[in-house]
């Protein structure tokens, strides 16, 4: 009877758990990151602002819970456009292809990715995940330069970084909050044409 007490409470703990983070998630959604605070995410979820704290933690805390599946979200839409088979220019093209349609499909999410909790835990959570992304995009490009579609003379590692930089510049100016940000369709006309000339120059000549 005890077991049977104890997986009910930590069924009921672990549901109140994922309440708390949808209503996060949905208060970033509506009204950006100043709209997630503790006495909101309670009201939406119904629960006291205790549990907010039992259950997640404070603000930080629960921003990161957030991001956490955002990261999840956006390394589906990595993998899938990763594990295409094709050659390295159209694999590298579809990586930029999903990464703006995870920006600009979840432009908030994406917000918080780049512009993290200002936590330990967040910051490495949120690094490891690009590390990883932008180790993949190198390991693309070094095919390409093993096959003889790109030029020697590239290094993929540092390229890699550079194009993850640029993207992530890019895809920001969607969610700025004045005359600098530009619509979904102009990021994918921008992002189109720095792949234009990403491609001028890592193609031999």
């Amino acid at each position: 009877m005890k077991e049977i007490t104890e997986t009910r409470t930590t069924r009921r703990a672990a549901a109140t758990r994922s309440a708390i983070i949808n209503a996060a998630e949905q208060l970033l959604i509506d009204g950006g990151p100043d709209a997630v605070t503790v006495e909101s995410i309670a009201e939406r979820a119904d629960v006291a602002v205790q549990t907010v704290y039992n259950r997640v933690g404070r603000r930080p805390e629960v921003l990161l819970a957030v991001a956490e599946r955002a990261l999840v979200e956006n390394r589906q839409y990595m993998d899938a456009a990763f594990a295409e088979t094709g050659p390295p220019l159209t694999r590298i093209r579809q990586a930029a292809h999903a990464y703006t349609r995870f920006a600009i499909e979840r432009p908030q999410q994406f917000r918080l990715i780049l512009d993290p909790p200002d936590e330990p835990q967040a910051v490495d959570r949120i690094s490891g995940l690009i590390d990883e992304q932008v180790g993949k995009l190198a390991d693309v490009l070094a095919d390409g330069v093993a096959d003889g579609s790109f030029t020697a003379s590239i290094d993929p590692a540092t390229l890699a970084v550079a194009m993850w930089a640029m993207m992530d510049g890019i895809l920001a100016l969607n969610w700025r909050g004045d005359r600098i940000r530009v619509d979904a369709a102009t990021i994918e006309q921008m992002v189109e044409s720095a792949m234009s000339v990403i491609q001028n120059g890592i193609l031999p000549r």
